[in-house]
């Protein structure tokens, strides 16, 4: 953070103490006395012709903080210079100006800090508050500064109670403003039973280390140059020098050590009656100096050390260095958060996915077993339909046997029963077919089957990935380590019960292809049944054919002795002729009287000599 973002969070607050209305403009009369206080504060030549022609009288309205800026970037903060003005006064400026309309003390006298310590809290609240205005601190930059407060009163930091607080507490834009954070403080709920001059004191050690940016101070035993004698001295140590001092009032300095990347610590061995000693060497001198005891030489060795690291590393402030650290971790924080809510988010669709899957998966089951339940139907019904159809063609054959004068009428009833048989052909035909629509569902079963195991192996595949993308984090997330291997379990259980919820699919898939093999056979032994009733409903219609043969006038009746009517068999092998030729006319769809006009014309007197199929049949049938 430079120096115009630290000048501009305090003048802000300046800006919005002026801003009564909380319109966020403010009046020009205001702003010529806010900035002639900068000129003076901030040590800059005063410019009255600028600030006149900027802020004339003639100007209506008042001006925003947009219109004030221009002003300010160009007159005042382009001219200022790092080291040539006292942070300190500036800050006080300001705090002034805002801490008349903002800052509320308890009037009883019962508040845990003064004005002073409330001034240089909201110093520190100004460091380590967020590069965005309106101005916050988040809830890690809270507890970091509390800590640092705790720590310097050696009392411990309710976390907890600070976690609760924070819940209860509305925070806008993320964070506190630097008023909530005052009251936060003045509540007492996190200094319980602590004087104000110890609270006093914590912030001034906390304040000198973060703004002043002193890494370290305290008494050291100095050896002299010339006289080479031992003096105690009050050294004050930032990351550019290290002063020292006659006491810790700092109110005359003796001398200073300037520090750069060429300088070292060194710790040295006990002689001339001192102990813990330690000496700073530069380009032109070697400072020896001795501590209390062994810690404190120890603590003032690595607090050198570090303020010589950053002067080779080019940074000028320790504590803003930590900021801009903490500040990435958070934001790697919220990033791997992000990412992992998004990959709970994947893992959930493609959990609904893979559960849509299955639904769709169990609706096929189900209608594949409707579709059983239809074909057993259909199975039985056919059955039941074959009987009564058998039954009626043994009623059939014994009334064509006991009465030839019904023989006609039972001819039309054969008709209409070889034209049902036919319709029945059809009808297991279209059974085939939808049999073997029934064969593509289970094809199609089985290729959703394949693509859900697919999807099941990229979903492990994925899940495999992701694991080693969390073990290469495991440094950074030990604290999640143990949620993720139980959610890492579930995920496993729940793909093994998947597992085995398709292993019994294709073991019920399995049975469905035995039942409808089994169905193809019992439609195969129907398939036959029928050709066999059709081929015995043939052999009738010939017989019944050739007893219904008319005597014609002018038949000779021959082979009287033979034990018959004369001509019955050339009249019976004339019907059954005429019988067959009526079934090919039927079959080509030509017009069947005619046909058989003329296949009884030419076939004339010859019509005995044609052979008849069942002639061996009926040979071997008993004569009723």
């Amino acid at each position: 953070m430079d120096l115009r973002a630290e000048l501009l969070k305090s003048i802000w607050y300046a800006f919005t103490a002026l801003d009564v209305e909380k319109s966020g403009k403010v009046s020009k009369s205001q702003l010529k006395v806010l900035s002639h206080n900068l000129y003076t504060v901030l040590c800059i030549p005063h410019d009255p012709v600028a600030l006149e022609e900027h802020f004339r009288d003639d100007d209506d309205g008042p001006v925003s903080s947009q219109g004030y800026m221009p002003y300010l970037n160009k007159y005042i903060l382009d001219k200022v210079e790092e080291g040539a003005f006292v942070k300190e006064n500036f800050d006080e400026l300001c705090w002034t100006l805002t801490a008349k309309k903002n800052y509320k003390p308890d009037r009883n006298g019962n508040s845990v800090v003064s004005h002073q310590d409330a001034f240089k809290l909201w110093c520190l609240f100004n460091f380590l508050s967020e590069d965005k205005y309106p101005l916050v601190m988040v809830p890690d930059e809270v507890e970091y500064l509390l800590k640092k407060i705790c720590t310097a009163m050696n009392v411990e930091l309710n976390s907890c109670e600070l976690d609760d607080y924070l819940s209860q507490e509305p925070q806008g834009q993320g964070g506190l403003t630097v008023w909530q954070f005052l009251d936060m403080v003045n509540s007492g709920r996190f200094l319980r039973g602590i004087e104000q001059e110890a609270v006093s004191m914590a912030v001034e050690e906390v304040y000198q280390e973060v703004i002043e940016d002193v890494l370290k101070q305290g008494y050291l035993w100095k050896k002299g140059q010339l006289r080479r004698n031992w003096s105690e001295r009050w050294f004050t140590l930032k990351p550019s020098v290290l002063s020292y001092y006659m006491s810790e009032e700092r109110k005359e300095k003796k001398g200073s050590i300037v520090l750069d990347k060429h300088c070292c610590v060194e710790v040295l061995p006990d002689r001339d009656g001192k102990r813990c000693m330690f000496c700073v060497k530069t380009s032109s001198r070697t400072y020896e100096m001795s501590a209390s005891d062994t810690r404190q030489r120890q603590e003032w060795t690595l607090a050198i050390q570090t303020a010589i690291r950053l002067q080779a590393e080019g940074k000028k402030s320790l504590h803003k260095d930590l900021k801009q650290k903490r500040r990435e971790q958070r934001e790697q924080r919220e990033q791997r958060k992000a990412a992992k809510e998004e990959e709970t988010q994947r893992l959930k669709q493609l959990q609904e996915e893979k559960e849509r899957k299955l639904q769709e998966l169990e609706l096929l089951k189900e209608a594949q077993r409707q579709a059983e339940i239809l074909l057993q139907e259909e199975e039985q019904r056919r059955r039941q339909q074959h009987e009564e159809m058998q039954r009626t063609l043994e009623i059939q054959l014994r009334e064509a046997e006991q009465a030839r004068a019904s023989m006609q009428a039972e001819m039309v009833l054969k008709e209409a029963e070889a034209e049902r048989q036919r319709k029945r052909i059809l009808e297991l035909e279209e059974m085939q077919e939808r049999l073997q629509e029934a064969l593509q569902q289970e094809v199609k079963a089985r290729q959703d089957e394949e693509s859900v195991r697919y999807a099941q192996a990229r979903l492990l595949a994925e899940e495999e990935e992701k694991l080693k993308q969390l073990m290469k984090l495991k440094e950074e997330q030990e604290e999640y380590i143990i949620k993720t291997q139980l959610e890492k379990q579930v995920l496993k259980q729940e793909m093994e019960n998947k597992n085995k919820c398709l292993e019994e699919a294709q073991k019920q898939l399995e049975e469905v292809r035995v039942n409808r093999q089994r169905v193809d056979q019992d439609v195969m032994v129907a398939q036959r049944k029928l050709r066999q009733a059709s081929t015995n409903v043939k052999h009738w219609n010939v017989q019944m054919n050739r007893l219904m043969h008319p005597i014609e006038p002018g038949d000779k009746r021959t082979n009287v002795s033979g034990g018959g009517f004369a001509g019955y068999q050339p009249l019976l092998s004339q019907r059954d002729s005429s019988f067959r030729l009526k079934q090919k006319v039927e079959d080509k769809g030509s017009d069947p009287t005619r046909d058989n006009s003329k296949e009884n014309v030419s076939n004339g007197g010859d019509s005995s000599v044609l052979p008849s199929p069942d002639a061996d049949t009926m040979a071997t049938e008993p004569t009723n």
